[in-house]
């Protein structure tokens, strides 16, 4: 599961944190409910007519560069986060073992042979269409794929990325080339024109991301114009089973489409560690207030505390929630996806939700 969607070693206050019971969380919520949003700090200033939160000061993301293009039967070099490796210019037998990449074969026309699979729900991404996933492989859990099930596929490509599985680059490089990112998350364009490279798809690629910056413009215009995006906060809250509520950063996958089209975070996340994400308990989800919020789960609604916390007095004291502007989303889709399929779709929902009818 990409870096941003799988939960990560939650930090010792966060386990504390995470421990106490939802029960003694939501007892808390009754006496902090008249408290209100408190997202404070960043130097965006007030946007929106509805949650008083201030706006998170984004950077501005980084132009992405692309290879030239491959031509003819032949092999060309692709860089990477291991090095110069020789690669077909047309691989046949893919094998992807993130959902990034597998998002990113599909959108580029590629159906792989092998993919691994999120350790939830299982099975492959299901936003992407069901056509396009039938006959690939499952080759094992993200950051563990079943390296005998991936080597039995005889690929002649391997995408993938060093924070999943840099330790068994060895293993994978002797399978077949083996094209592998830094890490994934933020740097998700740049990941996208480096895997297009690897399947010799860069001109498809960038027609790809062109339809992608026409939407983000569109649903900018919806939304009133850039003037108009950028007066409307809109945070991201995602429910994870096992650890506390992430509120996503500018630096998150989902962070980078908001800000594609206009809109973005409030200042709770202005200290996220790598701009990322920041973590709150049940007693603080009352910060997570935007003029509209967006929240999803990974895991089970109960086990993931998001009915406990949606049914709560603090997240209905929201001044999103009380103006009818709190968004169930799919997680795979809004989370894990990071690709440009995933990121069109996301596109269409912004509109819907947001736009002034």
């Amino acid at each position: 599961m990409p870096l941003s969607a799988v939960p990560r070693p939650v930090p010792r206050a966060g386990r504390r944190r995470a421990a106490l019971a939802v029960s003694s969380a939501l007892a808390a919520s009754v006496v902090l409910a008249s408290c209100g949003s408190s997202g404070t700090g960043g130097s965006g200033g007030s946007r929106g007519s509805g949650s008083s939160a201030r706006a998170a000061d984004c950077p501005a993301q980084p132009a992405t560069t692309w290879a030239r293009p491959a031509s003819g039967a032949g092999r060309h070099t692709v860089r990477t986060a291991q090095g110069e490796v020789e690669v077909p210019n047309t691989p046949r037998r893919v094998v992807v073992l993130d959902t990034a990449e597998l998002d990113t074969a599909i959108t580029l026309g590629v159906q792989p042979v092998g993919a691994t699979r999120s350790d939830v729900a299982g099975g492959f991404l299901n936003y992407l269409p069901k056509d396009k996933l039938a006959g690939i492989e499952d080759v094992g859990k993200i950051g563990a794929p079943n390296l005998e099930a991936v080597a039995a596929l005889k690929p002649d490509l391997i995408l993938t990325s060093k924070v999943r599985d840099g330790g068994r680059y060895a293993q994978l490089k002797a399978i077949a080339p083996t094209v592998m990112t830094e890490t994934t998350g933020y740097p998700w364009k740049q990941n996208f024109a480096t895997h297009a490279d690897a399947l010799g798809k860069i001109p498809e690629a960038k027609r790809a991301v062109a339809a992608y910056e026409a939407h983000a413009r569109r649903v900018t215009a919806a939304l009133g114009g850039a003037t108009a995006a950028r007066r409307t906060t809109t945070n991201v809250v995602r429910f994870v089973e096992g650890a506390d509520t992430r509120i996503y950063g500018c630096r998150s996958y989902i962070g980078t489409i908001l800000n594609d089209v206009g809109t973005g975070p409030t200042s709770v996340v202005q200290d996220a560690p790598d701009g990322m994400m920041v973590e709150v308990s049940a007693e603080q989800i009352n910060r997570a207030d935007a003029d509209a919020v967006f929240y999803s789960a990974y895991g089970s609604p109960e086990k993931s505390k998001e009915t406990q916390v949606t049914g709560g007095p603090l997240w209905k004291n929201m001044t999103a929630a009380k103006n009818g502007r709190t968004f169930r989303v799919d997680d795979e889709l809004w989370i894990q996806g990071i690709g440009y399929t995933a990121a069109d779709k996301i596109l269409s929902q912004l509109q819907e939700k947001l736009a002034k009818k």
